[in-house]
Parts: C-alpha cells; structure tokens; sequence
C-alpha cells in the first residue's frame, strides 16, 4: 500500500484516493475552523462565477458537474443553488473588449460558460441597474465554507485518511512524515500561497492577492457581481448568500502582492456602499447603515503569474506532485483539478513499480 502525503489542507476532497489503495497522510499548518491570514479557504465566498476562458475551462467545467450534485443530493455538505447575475458596466466595455480585465472570461459579452448553465439567459436592459451595458443570469452554487471544510474533513477520514499538524521548513521533508511511518512514494504539494517560501519549492511566481469581505447577517435574493468599481482597479464589487444561514459575503478586493492581514475600515465602508448602490433592496432602503454586520475578514488568494501549476517533479529523491496557484476560483475549479492530481500520482506509482 502506497505512502502518499499531502502538505497543506485541499479545498478539494482527495477521497479518489481510497485508503483501500493508498495509505493517505494530511500535514497542514491550518485545519478547517482555524483563522489565519495563510488561510483563506474560510473567508472565501465562495460560489461558481467562471473565470477562466474557455482554452482553460477544463478545470472549471469538470468541477461544476460535482458542486452542482453535492447541492442537489448531499445537503450536509452545505452547499445550496443561487440565482446570479453577472453585470457588465458600460465604462468597462471598451477595456472588456481588449481583453485588459483581470478576470479573464467572466465578464464576456458571449461567455463560453452561457453553454453550462441550463438556464443561462441575457438580461433585458429593463432589468439593468443604472451604468450597466449588459448582464447574464443563470443558477449557480454557494457554498457555506463552515459547513462545508469540515465535511470534507469527515469525508477524508471516513475513507482512512489522517490529518496532523505540521510545518515545513523544505517540502521533501514530507516525504518521512506518513503516519504509517514509511517513507511516501508522493508528496502532494498544496500550500498555496506558501509556495512561494516553501524550501524546494520557492515559486517566486506566487504572489498573494489580499482579499476583504463583509460578513452580514442580511439575506441577498440572488448573487451579483459586477466587472468594475470607481474606487479603486483593485477593488471590486459582488455579494453572495451562503447555504444555511452562513450569512452573506459582501466583496471586496483584488489587491495583488498585499500581505496587510487587518480589514481596512475605509475599504469595509466602500464596499458596503457599493453593494447597496448596485442591489438596493438588501437593506430594505436604509443604506449602508442597514447592514447587521456578522464580522470583518481579510484572506490571500494564492495567486500565480503563468497560472495554477499541476504537475510532478522529482525533488531529490521524493516525487512530487504540485497543485497551488489558484487565484480566487480555487472552490470551483477544485474537482477538477483534483482530477488532473490523482492521474499524476497514478502515473508516479506505475513509473515506482516498473
């Protein structure tokens, strides 16, 4: 029975890899109900809005089919279906069209994602708010992240995967760290932003994007987002409700190579002003001043210049297999990504037993 060893706790279930076949170990720093600034898993929305083009839509595609079952047939796992709207802004068109935004396919006026969701529709401009050329409509998912890392966690286990607490100084340091006490014939490197200072790895093309949100306790009727904001490149603007009464995420920033781990009172402020400016209805017409505020949270997206890395590297005499560098979708492109990690750890251990 193969050793395998994850660094860093997945998103994503790895539960493909049954214990019936491999002896499975989770090292990580955090641990689902943790707060760190490393950790951003808990602050994120999280919901699928697909970011991706549609070369690289894979991921995002593979990982939908999933998050949408788990909505419908697993409810325990906290995820629920939400109407959103994705609206684009008449002072973005031309920066849109150039293809100079930073969120690749989102905002398109012909998205390739209009094929995925069964009821994908354009907006009719009686139904835009005031600036904005265009919008789409179409049911996705939000995920309760409270109730869904810790399903997760329960789903590694139920299928005999251990999780420990550990840091690490150089990633082949985990290659003795199985709880089987043998040495792993793969490391699975997931750490995220700590790519970039994790020995044997030391990716310098990570670098985080500092995220902050407003928890409240009001209810949205639908997701939104919008492709711009006046205040800042990078701010941006979108509200989601999470599945069973996890509250709704108010956002928030993009702001690349920012490690700042305290919540802005002046950012908070202007990105609650947004949120009613571009959905009214959420405090009932009082303003900003209508928000039952839950909490203040910042997190880093793991962001990295070329793109997320997938793909296995022997380091000394430890393979390994890489998977971080997801930006903001690591929710909705985790099953799919986990797909492409599983046929590269396949491809290790067939190469070990030859």
């Amino acid at each position: 029975m193969p050793n395998i060893v994850v660094v860093g706790f997945v998103k994503h279930s790895i539960i493909s890899m049954r214990s019936k076949d491999n002896a499975v170990t989770i090292i990580a720093k955090h641990m689902p109900g943790d707060y760190d600034i490393e950790y951003a898993s808990p602050i994120a929305g999280a919901n699928v809005l697909p970011m991706s083009t549609e070369k690289n839509s894979s991921w995002e595609r593979r990982s939908w089919r999933e998050l949408r079952r788990l909505a419908i047939e697993v409810p325990e796992a906290g995820i629920h279906l939400q109407k959103s709207r994705v609206f684009r802004r008449e002072k973005d068109l031309e920066k849109l069209r150039k293809g100079g935004y930073s969120f690749d396919g989102l905002f398109l006026e012909k998205p390739w994602f209009q094929s995925l969701f069964d009821d994908f529709r354009e907006l009719s401009k009686e139904e835009l708010p005031e600036g904005m050329a265009s919008g789409c409509e179409f049911t996705s998912v939000c995920i309760n992240v409270m109730l869904y890392l810790p399903w997760l966690v329960g789903q590694c286990r139920k299928n005999g995967v251990v999780l420990r607490r550990g840091q690490l100084g150089h990633i082949a340091e985990a290659s003795s760290m199985s709880h089987t006490g043998g040495k792993a014939a793969v490391v699975i490197n997931t750490t995220g932003v700590m790519s970039l200072k994790l020995g044997g790895v030391m990716d310098q093309n990570v670098t985080p994007v500092r995220g902050q949100v407003v928890v409240v306790r009001n209810e949205a009727p639908y997701m939104v987002t919008q492709s711009g904001t006046d205040d800042a490149d990078d701010e941006v603007c979108y509200v989601m409700t999470r599945a069973a009464g996890g509250g709704t995420v108010l956002g928030g920033t993009y702001m690349k190579g920012n490690w700042e781990s305290q919540p802005d009172p002046n950012q908070a402020m202007r990105i609650m002003r947004r949120v009613v400016e571009m959905m009214p209805e959420i405090t009932k017409g009082q303003g900003v001043k209508g928000f039952d505020i839950i909490r203040h949270a910042v997190g880093l997206r793991p962001y990295r210049h070329g793109g997320v890395r997938i793909e296995k590297e022997k380091i000394g005499d430890t393979w390994v297999v890489h998977n971080y560098g997801h930006a903001g979708w690591g929710y909705q492109g985790s099953y799919g990504c986990a797909e492409d990690v599983v046929a590269l750890v396949g491809e290790v251990l067939n190469r070990s037993k030859l």
